[in-house]
């Protein structure tokens, strides 16, 4: 698994470099679609959502697939306070100086061992998580488990839902094509998967 940087490149690859499957350009091309396609994730604006993939460190089915990390504090806020301090996340910005709202992250090769339903119901579940004013801070349902809601098992079928309604539309296969294969059968196919690779931003002191 070949890491293509540190900090946070364009998403397209380098003329003459990139030789490979870029998962991450790929997984944007899929996001792109997702949110243009679906009226539920329309107020998701991709350029401000960076996407990196991780590397797991143990090969195995169990474990945490996909995240998403909000780059804002509660209502969109850059500051919290937090046991009398004033707190701040660490700023990501592309080569282009916009800034980026969320990190979208995905974990190989254990997100490419799902079958392709399950991926793609994922995907949708991280992207689900960007809040309806697009400001940084995550969809908060009421009550504690705001994440999630109060039932684990409702979320996950109106996940599963949408990812069929998704594929209803009839979104080129080329978008998600790749999603049928494990990591082994995309480095065979391709002989490297790579992408970006991005730091996770830090919780700074404020003052």
């Amino acid at each position: 698994m070949a890491e293509r940087s540190h900090g946070y490149p364009s998403a397209l690859p380098i003329a003459g470099r990139a030789i490979g499957f870029n998962f991450t350009q790929h997984m944007r091309a899929l996001c792109d679609d997702l949110a243009t396609r679906l009226p539920e994730l329309a107020h998701i604006d991709m350029s401000r959502v960076a996407i990196r993939f991780c590397q797991a460190r143990i090969r195995s089915r169990h474990g945490i697939y996909a995240s998403l990390t909000p780059l804002r504090f509660a209502g969109g806020e850059l500051l919290s306070r937090r046991r009398g301090r004033m707190w701040t996340v660490e700023r990501l910005f592309d080569d282009a100086g916009r800034e980026m709202l969320y990190l979208l992250s995905f974990y190989l090769p254990r997100f490419t061992e799902r079958p392709l339903e399950e991926k793609l119901s994922t995907v949708v579940h991280e992207l689900w998580h960007i809040g309806p004013a697009f400001d940084g801070d995550l969809r908060r349902h009421p009550g504690r488990c705001y994440a999630h809601t109060h039932s684990q098992r409702d979320y996950d079928a109106r996940m599963a839902e949408l990812t069929r309604k998704w594929l209803a539309l009839a979104p080129p296969a080329e978008v998600y094509e790749f999603l049928r294969w494990d990591f082994r059968s995309l480095e065979a196919r391709y002989g490297r998967v790579y992408g970006q690779k991005i730091r996770t931003p830090r919780l700074l002191r404020a003052g």
